[in-house]
């Protein structure tokens, strides 16, 4: 052995470790990238294995540190491509923050899958820390910011039953799942010979659920049927200022109502017994302006039915509401639904001095009051769970409405201020999944598009375009059984986030227990 040698070998170390870096940066971006590619406006939901095995290859046996890394870089990668509507009218500062931030829970996340042992079990124990991080995205700060689930990206495809089962958390469990078994099972090919070995086991799991999940809905049945309209009136302009010329989205609703009324009279259409305005279709409030009154009055007598009216009421000594209120033809408002998880930077801005510095449009943002209501309202002999919007990608608001008694769902929104970018079809993913989850018939009316009425299964029966007046007409069945999602609620989140945190706990013991 020559003086030399050890040298060569710390420097071939060297060159290893580095192509290793290397490698786990383009897995971790490629990964990011690819799980991008699996929402919505595509339906490339076949692809989220593959990144989540690009993921796990970035991550598996690679230390925290480099786990850490690797998992920032797959963060950003998947972050701020999918973001990148919420810059679209207030400049690239606040999507680059926000982008970011989230990806701080994925580099977490990617520390803690990296610091995990070499065991038959590190796919079951990385796709529980997954889904422990996307919980804490889901919870923190401000009430957290649960877009970009992974079971939000599989409104179509083999998984998407598993929401009934298991709700979304257990969804995306299962997907991630899926990637990292797949990752497990190339690597013992590679690197075992003989018969199969332990770890590749795994995969199997994913199949079962697959297989069990439609099992979970079979019981379900509708209990009666109702024809609702969505009604999607448009806006005078796009962007900051959709609502900026007074009453005019109002009566483009108000119009788009009673031609959707003489459509019925002329037999064009059947007669709806419920329909649905999107939220702030009312641009005034319609309790204190006479004229706003009058004008949802003259439409819920045209059509005969009752109308879900969006509003933001200004009571005279209180902060402003953002709510859905049930316009009767006879009798005027009845049941009201206030939205009760207010969208931060949008309805209300939590440290307004220090986010001025990023923006100066914080300033445009009204300080709303939340509701404290159960999310349902009642008319036509029909209780419609009511989501506002951004409210639907929470868990426990659509599942407190279905718990309450809700027989269908309705998810009125204005994305209008979004333009034509990915939002609107991003959120009408999440709108999918959510019928599956609970089990009903959604119905979603927007100020601008897409509207849309979804089956309990998640199909689309009817949608809408971008931009345009229209008017859904459709017959949906109403349910009241509850789907193993509604019943369990929290509890799957709570047992694989529970899991997550006693194997990087006990981990981290033993690696102090070894020093």
């Amino acid at each position: 052995m020559t003086a030399g040698t050890p040298d060569r070998s710390v420097a071939r170390r060297r060159r290893q470790v580095s192509a290793g870096s290397w490698g786990s940066a383009v897995a971790a971006v490629g990964g990011g990238l690819v799980l991008y590619s699996t929402f919505a406006p595509r339906d490339w939901w076949w692809l989220a294995p593959v990144a989540f095995l690009a993921i796990g290859f970035a991550w598996r046996g690679r230390g925290a540190r480099r786990g850490a890394v690797s998992g920032m870089l797959a963060g950003l990668a998947f972050f701020v491509p999918l973001l990148s509507w919420t810059g679209e009218f207030v400049g690239p500062m606040p999507w680059l923050v926000l982008a970011t931030f989230q990806a701080l829970f994925i580099a977490a996340t990617g520390g803690a899958v990296g610091a995990l042992p070499d065991r038959w079990w590190w796919p079951l124990a990385g796709a529980a820390v997954w889904t422990a991080g996307e919980a804490a995205r889901g919870r923190i700060p401000f009430g957290g910011f649960p877009w970009g689930r992974v079971g939000f990206g599989q409104a179509e495809g083999i998984f998407t039953p598993v929401a009934s089962l298991a709700g979304v958390p257990g969804l995306g469990f299962v997907v991630v799942l899926s990637g990292f078994a797949l990752l497990e099972l190339i690597r013992s090919t590679v690197h075992h010979a003989g018969p199969m070995p332990v770890a590749p086991c795994v995969v199997l799991v994913p199949i079962i659920v697959v297989i069990a999940a439609p099992l979970a809905t079979a019981h379900t049945r509708p209990d009666s049927q109702i024809v609702v309209a969505a009604v999607q009136g448009n806006v005078p302009r796009s962007g900051l200022d959709f609502n900026s010329q007074r009453r005019a989205v109002l009566d483009n609703h108000v119009r788009r109502t009673e031609q959707l009324a003489a459509d019925v009279t002329a037999g064009r259409v059947e007669r709806p017994d419920v329909v649905l305005w999107p939220e702030n279709s009312a641009d005034i409030d319609p309790l204190r302006n006479p004229d706003a009154r009058a004008a949802v009055d003259r439409a819920a007598r045209a059509i005969e039915a009752p109308i879900l009216v969006g509003a933001v009421l200004t009571p005279p000594e209180a902060d402003p509401t953002n709510t859905m209120i049930v316009w009767e033809p006879d009798s005027g408002p009845g049941d009201v639904h206030d939205k009760r998880r207010l969208q931060p930077f949008g309805e209300y801005v939590p440290f307004k001095d220090f986010f001025r510095t990023f923006s100066p449009l914080v300033d445009r943002s009204s300080n709303f009051a939340a509701g404290d209501g159960s999310g349902v309202v009642a008319t036509a002999g029909t209780v419609i769970g009511a989501a506002t919007c951004y409210e639907v990608i929470f868990d426990d608001l659509v599942r407190d409405s279905v718990l309450a008694g809700a027989q269908m769902l309705a998810v009125p929104s204005n994305n209008a201020t979004f333009g034509r970018t990915e939002m609107t079809y991003q959120q009408l993913a999440v709108d999918r999944v959510r019928a599956v989850e609970f089990g009903r018939a959604t119905v979603v009316p927007t100020t601008s598009g897409v509207s849309a009425v979804i089956l309990p299964d998640g199909t689309v029966l009817a949608q809408s375009g971008l931009f345009e007046p229209a008017a859904l007409v459709e017959s949906i069945p109403l349910r009241r059984d509850i789907t193993p999602a509604a019943r369990v609620g929290p509890a799957v989140e709570g047992a694989i986030t529970g899991a997550a945190a006693l194997v990087v706990l006990g981990c981290a013991r033993a690696r102090v227990g070894r020093v």
